[in-house]
């Protein structure tokens, strides 16, 4: 069965018609219809509906400003429309073998360029670590200008959304030997080189040269802009401070490693294997409001696999531990990952006696034993009474004894009550 109705965006936060969203089913029911035919089946639900899908994904393209508004019927008008979502759904869409396919909204075609540009310049005078960086220059990218989710702040896996897609689109123009300039395109390739034409330049072309050169620069920049900001480990958070750069929200985002995987292998030229068919660049007449019913059977009941249940007769093997005492006190080590200079202690404060009741002049002293250039480590043994629920923070203190706080939240454990009488927690210091 497959239902016209709204969902949500990439972000989880409107509930609505979203682009990405919206070209993740068309690639869905494309990729639907290929399975099924390797599988000597048929879809023809994915076929009907596919076109449908890939219309409708076009009335989202504003025409007067050059840009894809990222999500709509949510019922309000507070956002401007331009979303990183946009930038994600060009490299989730991205194919080889698509060229500059504009329907697809592939990374080199000439709106997903435009849209890269208005997406990218939304944030240049929102975030104070952008001011003064011009146009046609890498910028900290954010999720979209109006943001408030922990103070709306410039995300890792965007900015490198935002390479990627330059990598994606310098693949494609060096496999065709070309790069074409639109009047659509024109505002992104004039502030890579003002004097650019609409016209289509051959690799032979030193205007060709000097855009590939361009673009590969421009991408290069918002890797630049990731290395500046993140770790000097290179951990990536969630997000970095539109005011100072430094990491907040979710330590170590798994997203985040993605991101820069995926924008490294297309910068080295690893693409994606080709979903983009003959029916993916099908429009209909006219767009229309449509679903489509399918056959819904119960799955049938199957028996087990006889050789993979026990043989009968056989007891299955005991699982019962030999009898322990339960501990009573536990040494918990706490290891946190944070760069220190020379001169600084780093030492854990927490909501019990054994941490110093929140008291600094009290707190736990931790051990740099461990810490390397490769390694910044900090570690320390406290023992805690088993079971007890603790909250604790870790504090920077300088050789002057002025002391930073990580900022909020607290970090809580609760210590084990089993037979174990040892412990580990591994934490990242939470800076401010």
């Amino acid at each position: 069965m497959i239902r016209n109705e709204t969902g949500f965006d990439l972000w989880e936060e409107v509930q609505g018609s979203s682009f990405f969203t919206i070209a993740a089913q068309h690639r869905s029911l494309i990729e639907g219809s290929a399975l099924a035919a390797q599988l000597g089946k048929s879809c023809p639900n994915c076929d009907s509906q596919a076109p449908q899908v890939l219309c409708f994904l076009q009335t989202l393209w504003n025409p007067s400003q050059n840009y894809m508004v990222s999500n709509i019927n949510y019922g309000g008008n507070y956002r401007n429309g331009r979303d990183a979502n946009t930038i994600l759904a060009s490299i989730h869409m991205f194919d080889p073998a698509a060229k500059c396919d504009s329907l697809t909204f592939q990374p080199c075609s000439d709106r997903a360029l435009a849209n890269h540009k208005a997406v990218t310049d939304s944030f240049r005078t929102v975030y104070a670590i952008n001011a003064g960086i011009p146009q046609g220059t890498a910028v900290a990218v954010g999720r979209y200008s109006e943001d408030v989710y922990f103070g709306g702040n410039p995300w890792y896996l965007t900015t490198l959304a935002a390479a990627e897609q330059l990598y994606a689109a310098l693949y494609t123009w060096q496999q065709e030997g070309s790069i074409t300039v639109t009047s659509v395109s024109l505002p992104f390739f004039r502030d890579l080189s003002s004097s650019i034409a609409v016209g289509t330049y051959a690799s032979s072309t030193s205007e060709y040269t000097t855009l590939i050169n361009a673009v590969k620069t421009y991408a290069d920049g918002y890797i630049a802009v990731i290395e500046r900001y993140a770790e000097p480990d290179g951990s990536m958070a969630e997000q970095f401070s539109r005011n100072t750069g430094l990491p907040l929200s979710a330590y170590d985002l798994t997203w985040s490693y993605a991101a820069f995987l995926t924008a490294a292998a297309r910068r080295a030229g690893e693409v994606p294997e080709s979903w983009v068919n003959a029916a993916a660049t099908v429009l209909p007449n006219q767009c229309s409001r449509t679903s489509a019913n399918g056959p819904y059977a119960v799955a049938p009941t199957s028996p087990f696999p006889a050789n993979q249940t026990p043989i009968r007769g056989v007891p299955p093997p005991t699982t019962t531990r030999p009898p322990c005492t339960i501990a009573t006190a536990v040494s918990v080590t706490f290891r946190t990952s944070v760069t220190t200079q020379f001169g600084q202690t780093i030492k854990i404060v927490g909501s019990v006696a054994q941490l110093g009741n929140w008291d600094p002049a009290s707190a736990i002293t931790l051990s740099a034993r461990e810490y390397t250039d490769t390694n910044n480590v900090w570690v320390g043994e406290v023992t805690l009474p088993a079971g007890a629920a603790i909250t604790y923070k870790y504090i920077n203190v300088a050789s002057d004894g002025a002391v930073t706080w990580e900022r909020d939240p607290n970090h809580s454990f609760t210590v084990p009550r089993t037979c174990a009488t040892a412990a580990t927690v591994n934490d990242s210091f939470q800076r401010q």
